[in-house]
């Protein structure tokens, strides 16, 4: 049961993770080439939630697999996990997309 929690908090963390850090790298992009930093960062913070998921799965392919053994062969507890794993990384790209504009509404706060 434990590899059943540590699963739930690397996908969480791996696409929180990957928000997160695209969106600071494209801001650190943007910084270089004279664009807005937090704007680029929320662009880009919303539209990488759906790699960060995949990534988060490692692909997209094997929950493919995994949701087809649960539908056709009968595995409903395999199916109910998978569903979980992919519950549990949209949490956390979401929160790291959320994260991303809490730094955006701070900045239009500090800022003036």
């Amino acid at each position: 049961m434990s590899s059943f929690y540590s699963s739930v908090v690397q996908n969480f963390l791996i696409a929180f993770g990957v928000v997160i850090g695209a969106s600071l790298f494209s801001g650190l992009g943007a910084l270089m080439t004279n664009a807005p930093p937090l704007k680029v960062m929320t662009d880009v913070a919303g539209s990488i939630k759906l790699w960060a998921i995949a990534a988060s799965l490692g692909g997209t392919f094997t929950s493919f697999v995994v949701i087809e053994k649960g539908l056709f062969e009968g595995e409903i507890k395999t199916l109910i996990k998978q569903v979980f794993f992919i519950l549990i990384s949209l949490t956390g790209a979401n929160v790291g997309y959320e994260f991303i504009r809490l730094l955006q509404r701070c900045s239009n706060i500090w800022g003036k």
